[in-house]
């Protein structure tokens, strides 16, 4: 009975352990696994700041300084419950109003002080601050069609490209997650900062970061580094902590490249 166990416990192992070392001795019953240490990826969890009163009316706000709209602190609030009893260990932040506010209502119950970031911003839209897309387009026509063509390259004037943003938030969060590695990290950031982010990180076309990632208000994206160059991507623009979907994620269409085609 007692070689019938050893052989079971001995079968588990065998099944269960990637990676081992084995030695075997001639006549031996018994195969000897020593199980190595598994490392825990350096875990980001990269959140976009809670609704402010200038997402609700559509308007550039790349380098203004607002803070949450009522809307968005209930968002972080729901956020805030979630990550709660998750073991994050540092929290970092772009420095404007609604970012920090947002990260300190995060990492308050962890007892973190948030660390700004300036690195983190969001995308400067020069002389499109503050104005309606509406009224972009009616006033700088033929800059914003340039810009949604190749957002990477092109930017408002007196404001910045894509480029200029993945050259200052990559290297960043490389730091970080030197720094941090085997821990759980809390970054709060932009919608494009974030999107562009996520693009250059899992090699895709960072050009089409507007028209095919989302970024919705207080939603969590979870990023795994099993180095500083081998992210996987966990879980995106989740904002299941709301109690529903804002009206404007169901009816509106966030970018020209996903409206309908107009009928022939």
């Amino acid at each position: 009975m007692g070689d019938s166990w050893v052989a079971l416990a001995t079968l588990t192992a065998s099944a269960f352990a990637p990676a081992r070392d084995r030695s075997r001795k001639r006549g031996a019953v018994v195969e000897c696994v020593t199980f190595q240490e598994i490392e825990v990826p350096t875990r980001i969890l990269l959140v976009r700041h809670g609704a402010t009163q200038l997402t609700a009316e559509d308007r550039f706000a790349g380098s203004s300084d607002i803070p949450l709209s009522n809307e968005g602190l209930a968002q972080i609030g729901r956020l805030r419950v979630r990550l709660s009893e998750v073991p994050i260990v540092a929290a970092y932040a772009s420095p404007l109003q609604r970012t920090m506010e947002s990260a300190r209502i995060l990492a308050e119950p962890h007892g973190l002080k948030v660390q700004a970031d300036s690195a983190l911003r969001e995308i400067d839209y020069g002389r499109w601050e503050g104005l309606t897309r509406d009224a972009v387009r009616e006033r700088f026509a033929e800059e914003y069609a340039l810009w949604e063509e190749d957002p990477l390259v092109m930017a408002p004037a007196g404001g910045e490209s894509g480029l200029t943003v993945v050259g200052r938030v990559l290297p960043a969060v490389r730091q970080i997650v030197e720094r941090h590695r085997h821990q759980t990290v809390l970054v709060v950031s932009h919608k494009g900062t974030n999107r562009l982010l996520i693009s250059s990180l899992l090699g895709f076309d960072m050009r089409s970061y507007r028209d095919r990632l989302e970024q919705s208000p207080a939603a969590l994206t979870i990023l795994d580094f099993l180095s500083e160059v081998r992210p996987r991507l966990k879980l995106f623009n989740d904002i299941s902590h709301y109690d529903a979907y804002p009206k404007r994620e169901i009816t509106d269409d966030l970018s020209k490249w996903s409206a309908p085609l107009e009928p022939s």
